[in-house]
């Protein structure tokens, strides 16, 4: 449960930054010009997405398949940052965030009970 509410908290927080300052992130989009309206709708798009993703992770709404659509984002945004910029520090971060998805997609849901 800590590890879906880590990977929410992260997810939040780029989702947030996204639509409350798309023109900063408008440089991450390939093939599009930073400065052209689809560039900041797709961003918004994006930042909208990680947005209900977290909340459905923090909350528990099909946590195992928002941390799933999530791994798929992720991946995205690996291999975007990767084949526009290279391999960087930003890159290598999203694939721990990454690691982090695909565990928590993993994990089979458990209830607390207690046993004897």
């Amino acid at each position: 449960m800590l590890a879906r509410w880590l990977l929410g908290a992260v997810l939040l927080w780029f989702g947030f930054q996204e639509l409350w300052s798309p023109r900063m992130w408008t440089g991450y989009v390939p093939v599009l010009p930073s400065a052209a309206g689809a560039t900041v709708g797709l961003v918004l798009f994006h930042g909208a997405l990680l947005t209900l993703l977290a909340v459905a992770l923090v909350v528990g709404i099909a946590p195992r398949a928002a941390a799933a659509v999530g791994a798929v984002v992720l991946l995205e945004v690996i291999l975007t940052l990767t084949v526009g910029h290279g391999l960087n520090d930003i890159a290598m971060r999203d694939v721990g965030v990454l690691g982090l998805a695909v565990a928590v997609a993993g994990t089979p849901q458990r209830r607390l009970v207690l046993t004897s």
